[in-house]
Parts: structure tokens; C-alpha cells; sequence
């Protein structure tokens, strides 16, 4: 890898990760200070000095419109104090669901936003972002990018638990669900859904009375709303399933959804920590160390 001892990660936000990456790849903790004038604007200060340095910034995009704008002033600020590059580690990457305008006039927010995020940063690395209809990150990024599956972690926590069936709530969720049921070397069944709303999902599950006594274990990618999660449960209890478990990627929790999950009867939420949250059971680290050095071996070729 590049020179460690010169690469400094700065976090704006507190990030269950923050620790952890310094301490797997060596990296400097950056030191800021950031906070608000009396009439709201955003006052950022680097602390640590970051000239001829490589710079890494570790973001918490959930709830994007309160931190985006100071995230622009440390990127530049970066710059303009001599770092000699300046990578996006976001664990979350938020704008990736408008992808297309589905009604006149509206705006197609992933794509201005990644083009914003592009001119500011040297990469990026993201863990599953909702590539919907864009086939790679790519389509919309004009820096590197790259892609981490959040699944070998999720694989990883559920492996050695016995007596579980997964349930991947809708289509889309079948291809990672399988590899995650290989791996661990459980059972599993995918539903059906169809969105009513922002909040008012319908799935249906196939029959599984031939699981019955089993655990069951709801695997999402992001949980938002959690209506999605929440039809499930109440369909699995339909069918006489009481054990029921959620392991997700990605803990938005919009609207205290996780509140409104455990009151489902849902026995236990479990998250990566991609997003800081109390859920946070499943570490994501090991997965980012990989990526990262990457893109610093690649930056100390480049020289």
C-alpha cells in the first residue's frame, strides 16, 4: 500500500467505522472542527495538517440534505490546504433512487448528484448501492468507482446458526439471497411484492408450512419505511411462524420505522454498521480494507 503513515481519513459525522479503518490500514485520524454560526451557515476547520497527503472521507449519507453542504467544504478545503487526493468512502450512498423522470418536471436526482459528488472527489466506494436501472455506477460517476456486496457479512453473521429459513421479501432480492443461503448453508424462499406507495407495500410468500419450527430471518438490503419488512412479518405469522428475524445492510429507519418494526413482533433487528444506528451488529470493515488500499496503491503508481 502507499504511504500510510501520510494517508488521513476524516469523518464529519461520528461512524462506527471511523476507528476501525484507522486501525486496519493504519490511517491518521483527521481532526476537525465543525459547527454552526448563529444564523445556520456551516463553519469547518481542518485541524490536521493534510499538505502532500492522501485524504480519505468517511461519510454518513443517510439523511443527506443536513450534510451534504459540509462535505463540499471539506472536500475543497482539502484541496486547497495541499492534499494530494481526496477519495469518498460511503457505506450508504444516498440518491440512487430517482433514476428516470417518471412525470414531467421531475428531477432526476441521481444523476445531479453524482454529478456534483464527481467534482469534488478522486473516488469512491460504496457498499450495494440501489442500481435500479443503471447497470454499474459508472453510467452516472465521472471518478472511479467501485462496489463492495455487503453479503459475505451478512453470510458471515448468520453462518453456524442452525434452524433458519431466510426470506427474501421480492424479486429483486433473490440473487444475493441465494448466495447468502449457499454460503450459510440455509433454506430459503423469495416473495413477491408489489409497492401500493412510499409507505404501503403488498407481499405475498409461497407456502412454507414445510418450515414450520424454523426461524425465520427477513434479509433486506435498506430498510427505509420498513413496510416492506413489516408486510412480511405479518405474512409469516399468517403462517405460523413466530420466530421471525431481519438482518439488513443498510438501517435508514425512516420515521422511527425500527420502533415500529419491534412493535410487529419482531424479535430481533440486525444491521451492518454502514449506518450508524443501535442495530449495528455486523461489522463492514474487512470488506471496505480491500477497495480502499486499492485505490491508494493506485494513486502511489500514478506518482
Amino acid at each position: 500500500m502507499g504511504d500510510t503513515e501520510r494517508t488521513v481519513l476524516f469523518c464529519l459525522h461520528p461512524h462506527p467505522l471511523r476507528e476501525k479503518l484507522c486501525d486496519k490500514l493504519g490511517l491518521v485520524p483527521g481532526q476537525h472542527e465543525l459547527r454552526r454560526f448563529p444564523d445556520g451557515e456551516s463553519y469547518l476547520r481542518v485541524l490536521t495538517p493534510v499538505s502532500g497527503a492522501d485524504c480519505i472521507v468517511l461519510a454518513d449519507f443517510s439523511r443527506p440534505d443536513a450534510k451534504y453542504l459540509a462535505h463540499l467544504f471539506l472536500f475543497e478545503t482539502l484541496r486547497e490546504l495541499g492534499a494530494r487526493s481526496v477519495g469518498l468512502v460511503a457505506p450508504y450512498l444516498c440518491y440512487m433512487r430517482q433514476d428516470r423522470r417518471f412525470a414531467e418536471g421531475e428531477a432526476v436526482t441521481s444523476r445531479l448528484f453524482a454529478r456534483s459528488l464527481s467534482s469534488h472527489i478522486d473516488w469512491l466506494i460504496t457498499i450495494d448501492p440501489h442500481l435500479h436501472r443503471y447497470h454499474s455506477l459508472g453510467e452516472i460517476y465521472s471518478v472511479p468507482t467501485q462496489i463492495v456486496q455487503g453479503a459475505p457479512a451478512l453470510a458471515g453473521w448468520l453462518r453456524g446458526q442452525d434452524g433458519l429459513l431466510l426470506i427474501g421479501p421480492d424479486a429483486e432480492s433473490e440473487q444475493w439471497v441465494s448466495n447468502i443461503a449457499q454460503v450459510s448453508n440455509h433454506p430459503y424462499v423469495i416473495g413477491t411484492k408489489q409497492r401500493l406507495g412510499d409507505r404501503s407495500v403488498e407481499v405475498t410468500l409461497p407456502d412454507i408450512s414445510a418450515y414450520r419450527g424454523r426461524k425465520a430471518v427477513i434479509i433486506d438490503d435498506v430498510i427505509s419505511s420498513g413496510r416492506t419488512v413489516g408486510e412480511c412479518v405479518r405474512v409469516l405469522r399468517g403462517q405460523g411462524i413466530d420466530a421471525i428475524l431481519c438482518a439488513a445492510v443498510h438501517g435508514i429507519f425512516a420515521d422511527a420505522s425500527d420502533t415500529y418494526l419491534l412493535g410487529t413482533g419482531l424479535q430481533a433487528l440486525v444491521t451492518t454498521n454502514t449506518v450508524p444506528h443501535t442495530t449495528n451488529e455486523i461489522d463492514v470493515s474487512d470488506l471496505l480494507a480491500s477497495p480502499i488500499t486499492h485505490f491508494l496503491d493506485q494513486a502511489e503508481d500514478e506518482r
